[in-house]
């Protein structure tokens, strides 16, 4: 008994408080609350295999703990950065043979379920249809990019959400004051602001903001458990926030900076730059995808911005932080600002569309060069018209198609920016060549 109590006295805090009873879990009101579906499901018995995406730190595990308990399953975990077929072949075995001798149901859990492979997640699916086990997948990515079809449609998925900091400080004063599990038997002191300052830098992780919260009791048991500013600074010193490179994340924030640009958001633009920066992102990334919005969404409205947007990137390239991020931002806030155009990204994106359609049809031949006697023998470049010798530098009617595309117009200027000036020169040379038709 006593090799008990002393092994729980080193458990981290935040397995400690982890919630054994429904009315003692925080967070997640949208599927917890009285009357909502997940807490329902778990009053009523009604379980299911299900699938909990959300960020670290929001109850995944808590939950799939708290399901077995009200079951009466037992629990078995697997994290797939570990676990192999192997390993899922072995919890069916022990499942089956719990069903036969205890008839007794065996909930799975699979931690970070989108690290397995396609021929591991098909591993379990018979067992999780007949059965046999009670799945329960854990994942911090996308489900509908990184689990197979065969398996979300055997499963319900449930999002968490990233935790409020208000959710943390509760979590946090229900550790202060638990004597059991909790910190109560220290007698810590934490004002409110270091509370705030400790769920600040969780960044809607409970287990984050538990594992601070341990930290700086401990670092003040030589001053009575009363948790300084100062304390409480030294442990949150160097946490980044929530970035993970490649991950779902990733993808949402740099969305996020390319919509704000587009939608002419330079205030919106800076905050999502700076929180990619902060959490860590390569700015030569950034600067790269800055460049692909110069042209993709201000185009020819103004020409400079993909001029400032490679000079950025070049910047960045040459002195590297802090200057190149400055740099980056002074192109990014540009961006924002300027007039909009996706007018030659459509435009080529008809074009492409065009080219693989047709082919290898064959250039005009009045258009072909004839460097040597028997090109031009053959008629190549005959009847070309130089355009430099034109009034007004432009041939009406000239075609610069093959027969078989026709006459499409893939560009269409905006009205805005320099496209409006380029917009009124190709009215003015198709009036040209109504004229000449005519």
């Amino acid at each position: 008994m006593q090799d008990t109590v002393i092994a729980d006295e080193f458990r981290p805090l935040a397995e400690r408080m982890r919630p054994q009873r429904l009315e003692d879990f925080f967070g997640q009101a949208h599927l917890m609350e009285e009357g909502k579906p997940l807490r329902t499901a778990i009053e009523n018995g009604q379980f299911h295999s299900m699938l909990f995406w959300g960020p670290p730190g929001t109850g995944k595990t808590t939950l799939a703990r708290l399901i077995a308990n009200y079951t009466g399953a037992e629990f078995i975990a697997l994290s797939a950065v570990l676990a192999g077929v192997k390993d899922i072949r072995s919890t069916v075995e022990i499942a089956q043979q719990r069903h036969a001798i205890e008839n007794r149901q065996t909930l799975l859990f699979v931690d970070e379920v989108h690290r397995f492979n396609k021929g591991q997640q098909d591993a379990f699916l018979p067992f999780v249809e007949d059965g046999t086990i009670l799945f329960i997948g854990a994942t911090t990515e996308n489900p509908s990019f990184e689990l197979n079809n065969a398996l979300l449609s055997r499963t319900r998925t449930y999002v968490l959400k990233r935790l409020t900091d208000t959710v943390l400080i509760s979590i946090m004063h229900h550790a202060l004051a638990d004597k059991s599990n909790g910190l109560a038997n220290h007698h810590p002191v934490v004002g409110d602001a270091q509370l705030a300052m400790l769920a600040h830098a969780a960044d809607g992780d409970a287990r984050r903001c538990l594992t601070l919260l341990e930290l700086a009791v401990e670092l003040s048991s030589n001053e009575d458990y009363r948790v300084s500013e100062s304390t409480v600074k030294n442990v949150i010193t160097g946490g980044l926030r929530r970035f993970d490179k490649g991950g779902e994340a990733f993808y949402d924030q740099i969305s996020a900076l390319h919509k704000s640009v587009r939608g002419s958001s330079p205030d919106a633009s800076l905050y999502w730059f700076a929180r990619m920066i902060d959490g860590g992102c390569d700015p030569l990334y950034i600067a790269r995808r800055v460049v692909r919005m110069a042209s993709e969404d201000v185009g020819n409205a103004d020409p400079r911005a993909l001029s400032l947007a490679l000079n950025a990137w070049d910047v960045q390239d040459r002195l590297g932080s802090p200057e190149g991020e400055l740099a980056i931002a002074q192109a990014i806030v540009y961006l924002a600002c300027a007039a909009k155009s996706n007018a030659v990204y459509m435009a080529y994106k008809s074009a492409v569309e065009d080219a693989r359609q047709f082919g290898s049809v064959d250039v005009p031949i009045h258009l072909r060069n004839s460097p040597t006697r028997l090109m031009k023998e053959l008629g190549y470049g005959k009847n070309y018209r130089y355009a430099h010798d034109e009034p007004d530098g432009y041939v009406p009617n000239e075609q610069y198609f093959p027969d078989e595309v026709g006459e499409p117009h893939y560009y269409a200027p905006v009205s805005r920016g320099l496209e409006k000036k380029i917009s009124e020169k190709l009215k003015f040379l198709r009036s040209l060549d109504e004229n000449q038709a005519d």
